[in-house]
């Protein structure tokens, strides 16, 4: 007879982690995300500066084949009284006029088929003011591409936004710059040079979407500034918002003591009104403009000095960047 033998080994108990080891755990993950965050978002941040970039680079390509087509760069704005004239084209944007070079030109032929007269005049009425562009705004700002609430505003559609402004010159009468009201331009009267001149800048919308309607772009002066054009140096434009911003509600007040630091190239937030008044990014250190010659850069908020002689267009100044 054989005896089967059985070997038995003694049972380990099992014991969970004391309070200690958990809390260092606990410190050690917490160190590990201190540390990935900040990589993380700068990844994220050069991310958005290279998309930012290209859609910049989107809008040299369409408004040198605009000049290609037609000899002049587009109006940077088309007066609004010509809401009341053929072809009805009051306030439409450059952004608007170079919807064909911008491979919307199914948009653009919705427009005109709509804006053929009384009773459709106004601009802001056009089934196409309200389409949101992905390119006309800059994905750093977290909002994305937004829009107007129009018809809680007695408006027929809604006004979708931009945060990507022509550069009108160093004041809204001045008409120095490149796109500004009634403008066209031809670029051989640049004679500052195509890269030392301003053509488009960032400045977000606020948060009441009051100003950056990047379809018709009436301003807060019937010119389209603030709207679709931007100037380097207009106190009046600082003045202008902080009316518009009387007359509305929400958002911070401006501080009126200095309208010199509402205007060129500052660092701006979408709660103050009078921030709308002057060049601004959600990039940090300064913004990204579109040279007249196609080139893009940053220009950093230290540059703010030289910021009126990058907006003439034939000032014969001398800008040296920082």
């Amino acid at each position: 007879m054989f005896r089967l033998w059985v070997r038995r080994y003694p049972t380990l108990a099992r014991r969970g982690f004391t309070l200690i080891e958990l809390l260092v755990v606990i410190a050690i993950i917490a160190i590990l995300i201190g540390l990935l965050l900040p990589a993380v978002q700068k990844v994220r941040d050069a991310a958005a500066r290279t998309q930012c970039i290209n859609n910049l680079k989107q809008f040299g390509l369409a408004l040198h084949s605009y000049h290609d087509a037609n000899n002049v760069l587009p109006k940077g704005n088309s007066d609004w009284a010509q809401s009341g004239q053929a072809p009805y084209e009051g306030s439409w944007s450059w952004q608007a006029q170079i919807l064909p070079y911008m491979e919307q030109g199914n948009v653009y032929t919705q427009a005109k088929a709509w804006q053929t007269g009384p009773p459709n005049t106004y601009s802001w009425n056009n089934p196409v003011a309200g389409i949101k562009q992905k390119l006309y705004a800059c994905p750093a700002d977290s909002r994305g591409p937004v829009a107007y609430p129009g018809p809680a505003n007695g408006l027929a559609v809604d006004q979708a936004l931009t945060g990507y402004l022509g550069n009108s010159g160093t004041t809204s009468t001045s008409l120095d710059g490149v796109l500004y009201v009634n403008s066209q331009i031809k670029l051989v009267a640049i004679t500052d040079g195509t890269s030392n001149t301003l053509l488009v800048g960032e400045r977000p919308p606020a948060q009441d979407l009051d100003f950056g309607w990047w379809f018709a772009a009436y301003g807060y002066d019937g010119k389209g500034n603030a709207d679709c054009v931007m100037t380097s140096n207009d106190v009046a434009m600082v003045s202008g918002l902080i009316s518009a911003w009387q007359s509305n509600s929400g958002g911070v007040a401006c501080d009126t003591t200095n309208y010199a630091t509402k205007v060129g190239l500052q660092p701006g937030k979408v709660t103050v009104m009078c921030d709308g008044a002057h060049y601004w990014s959600f990039h940090t250190g300064g913004s990204q403009f579109l040279m007249a010659d196609g080139s893009c850069r940053m220009i950093s908020y230290a540059n703010n000095n030289i910021l009126p002689a990058l907006s003439t267009r034939a000032g014969g100044e001398v800008a040296n960047l920082n």
